[in-house]
C-alpha cells in the first residue's frame, strides 16, 4: 500500500494535468475551441501572472540563498518585512489567553526536546538562512528563504546541520558517513518559482518531530499526492486542496495557531479569506453549524455536532496512509552501542527503526485510533524552568484544557506522544541537552548526558545541578487532518458501546454507554412499577367480573 501511495505521489503532478484535462473535456461546450485561439494566447501560463525565468534578476548562477533574495527583494520590495511579522520567521508567539511566551524557540518537547544549542539541525525548517545560535540576526531581509516556501521544481533541500542553508557544492552529510549531498542549482529554482503547495508545505510540516509522521500522525508524505479514502479535502484527483486553500494568509502571515486553535467555531459559515473572520481555518467556516443534510437523522447528528468536533466522527485514525507514527519516544535507553563498541541501530520486520543509540526507543503505529478529550482551545505548557514532579507520575508538557460544562468546549480526537526524557532531579525542572551535532559536547558524539546538559542549559540561561535523571511526558495534538469520506465516518456503535471510544469521557451522558446510572436505574424502576401497575388493574378487573 505504500509502495503505491509512493506511486501516486510521484506522478501527482500528473495526476491533476489528467484531472484538469478530464475537466476541459467534460466541459468542453463550455470551453472555446483550442483550434480558434491564437497561438500567441496558447502559451499564456493560465497559473501565473508572471514567468520568473524571464526576469533579468534571476539569470545567471547564485553562490547563496542570500543572494536569491536579494534578487527577489528588487521586486518583491515588501515580501521580507512581511515575513519577519509572521510566526514562521520569529517562532514566537505571544498566548493572549495564558500569557506564556510560546512558539518552536520557546517551548520544550518529548521527541527532540528543544531547540536552543541545537539551532543548525532544528532551523533546517526556519524560512530563514544561517540561524545556527541565538545571535542569528532577525532584521535581515535577506536572510529569509523565498524559495524554501515558493519552488516547483522539487530539487530544493535544506539538510539538517547546515543552519538551514541549502547546499551550494558537492558535500560529504554527515561528515565522514561517505554519502554525498548534491549542490542545489539556486538559480534553475529561482527561475522556476509559484505559489506554495503541499510539496512545499510538507518538506517541513510532513517531517515534524525528525522524521516522515513522527510528530501528529494526521500529518506525513502520504498527504503529498493522497486518495480520497484518505483525505476527501486532499485527494489528488478529486478537490485536490492545497494547504492554503484551508490555511489562508495575508502579507506572508498564515492565519491560526496550534498554540491557541480555535475548539469550538459557533460563528457559522464565512466567505474564505474575510479578514474580518481572522482567516479561520475550520470545519464550520465552509461547512456551517449544522453541515448535515435534511432528515431526521441529520438533525440527530447537527445536535452532535454541538458537542464533537467535525474531526471526532470523520477522522476515524490517523497514520494510515502506509507512513507509520512515532507514538512512544524513550531517551533514558539511549546510548546502548554494539559489540564493536559503535552506536547501533535496530529496525522492525517492516524495516522501521525502533532503536538509535542517539536516540533510544521507539514505539510506531499506523492506523492508530485517536483519543479523545473534552477541549476548550486554552493550552498551557510546562516551560524551562518550571517546576516539575517525578512521583506525580506523568508530567505533561502541554495540558489541553475543558471539560463537559464550561459551554467552549467540545470533545476532540488528539494524538497523545509519550516519552521519557532527561531533567533535573536537584533543581527539579525539565532540560535543554545539546543534542545535535559534532562537537565534544554534542551527546550524539560523547555520550554524555551530563555534559550535553551542562552546555545546553548554559546556552539557555538556565541552572543545571549537575545530576541527570528520567522521567515520563505526555504531549497531545489535536488531529484535523486525513479527513476521511462520510461513508467511513465513525458509526453509532463506535462510541455508543461500554467500551466505546468515548468510554473515558466524562460529564455526558451517552446511551448504550452509560447503563444502570441512577437515571437508568429510575426510569426502570417506574417501567417496573407501571407494568405491575397494569398488570394488578387487569387482575382486579378479571376477579371482578368472575364475582359478577
Amino acid at each position: 500500500m505504500r509502495a503505491a501511495g509512493l506511486e501516486v505521489r510521484r506522478f501527482a503532478p500528473r495526476l491533476r494535468l489528467l484531472a484538469g484535462l478530464a475537466l476541459v473535456i467534460g466541459l468542453g461546450w463550455a470551453v472555446p475551441s483550442v483550434a480558434s485561439e491564437p497561438a500567441s494566447r496558447l502559451a499564456v501560463k493560465v497559473a501565473t501572472t508572471a514567468d520568473h525565468g524571464k526576469f533579468k534578476e534571476l539569470q545567471g548562477e547564485f553562490a547563496s540563498g542570500p543572494e536569491v533574495t536579494r534578487a527577489c527583494l528588487a521586486c518583491h520590495t515588501e515580501a521580507a518585512d512581511q515575513v519577519h511579522r509572521t510566526k514562521h520567521w520569529t517562532w514566537e508567539f505571544l498566548n493572549p489567553e495564558t500569557g506564556q511566551t510560546l512558539g518552536k524557540k520557546n517551548v520544550l518537547n518529548n521527541f527532540c526536546i528543544s531547540v536552543p544549542s541545537n539551532y543548525a539541525f532544528c532551523t533546517t525548517c526556519h524560512v530563514g538562512y544561517g540561524w545556527k545560535d541565538a545571535k542569528f540576526d532577525f532584521s535581515s531581509q535577506e536572510n529569509v528563504d523565498c524559495l524554501v516556501c515558493h519552488d516547483t521544481t522539487g530539487d530544493y533541500r535544506k539538510p539538517p546541520g547546515l543552519a538551514g542553508n541549502p547546499p551550494v557544492k558537492d558535500i560529504e552529510l554527515p561528515p565522514g558517513s561517505g554519502k554525498i549531498v548534491k549542490a542545489v542549482d539556486l538559480g534553475r529554482v529561482a527561475r522556476k518559482v509559484g505559489k506554495t503547495s503541499r510539496d512545499t508545505c510538507g518538506a517541513c510540516h510532513f517531517f515534524g518531530g525528525g522524521g516522515d509522521g513522527v510528530k501528529h500522525g494526521d500529518m506525513d508524505s502520504s498527504l503529498a499526492a493522497p486518495m480520497k479514502e484518505l483525505d476527501v479535502h486532499m485527494d489528488a484527483a478529486g478537490l485536490d486542496f492545497t494547504c492554503g486553500t484551508c490555511h489562508l494568509a495575508s502579507a506572508h502571515d498564515v492565519g491560526g495557531s496550534r498554540y491557541a486553535p480555535i475548539a469550538k467555531d459557533d460563528k457559522g459559515a464565512a466567505m474564505p479569506g474575510d479578514p474580518e473572520n481572522g482567516f479561520r481555518t475550520t470545519c464550520v467556516a465552509c461547512h456551517g453549524n449544522g453541515p448535515h443534510e435534511s432528515g431526521t437523522q441529520a438533525q440527530r447528528l447537527n445536535q452532535h455536532a454541538s458537542k464533537l468536533a467535525c474531526q471526532t466522527c470523520h477522522i476515524p485514525e490517523v497514520a494510515r496512509g502506509g507512513v507509520a507514527t512515532k507514538m512512544t519516544w524513550d531517551w533514558s535507553s539511549a546510548g546502548q552501542m554494539g559489540q564493536d563498541g559503535k552506536p547501533i541501530v535496530r529496525k522492525d520486520a517492516k524495516g522501521r527503526v525502533v532503536y538509535d543509540s542517539k536516540k533510544g526507543d521507539f514505539t510506531l503505529g499506523e492506523n492508530v485510533r485517536p483519543e479523545y478529550a473534552w477541549f476548550n482551545g486554552k493550552v498551557t505548557y510546562t516551560l524551562l524552568g518550571d517546576k516539575v514532579d517525578k512521583a506525580a507520575g506523568v508530567t505533561r508538557i502541554n495540558t489541553l484544557e475543558g471539560s463537559a460544562t464550561d459551554g467552549k468546549s467540545m470533545i476532540w480526537p488528539l494524538k497523545v506522544f509519550r516519552g521519557v526524557q532527561p531533567y533535573d532531579p536537584v533543581n527539579k525542572t525539565l532540560v535543554t541537552p545539546h543534542t545535535a551535532g559534532a562537537d565534544d559536547t554534542a551527546y550524539w558524539t560523547n555520550f554524555g548526558w551530563e555534559k550535553a546538559i551542562e552546555a545546553g542549559m548554559k546556552v539557555t540561561g538556565a541552572p543545571f545541578s549537575g545530576e541527570v535523571d528520567f522521567i515520563r511526558t505526555e504531549m497531545s495534538w489535536p488531529i484535523t487532518h486525513m479527513v476521511a469520506p462520510k461513508e467511513e465516518a465513525l458509526a453509532c456503535t463506535e462510541c455508543h458501546a461500554k467500551d466505546g471510544r468515548l468510554a473515558g469521557i466524562g460529564g455526558v451522558y451517552i446511551p448504550s454507554r452509560d447503563g444502570f446510572t441512577p437515571m437508568d436505574k429510575a426510569g426502570w424502576a417506574i417501567a417496573l412499577l407501571t407494568l405491575l401497575g397494569v398488570l394488578g388493574h387487569a387482575a382486579m378487573r378479571v376477579a371482578v367480573r368472575g364475582r359478577k
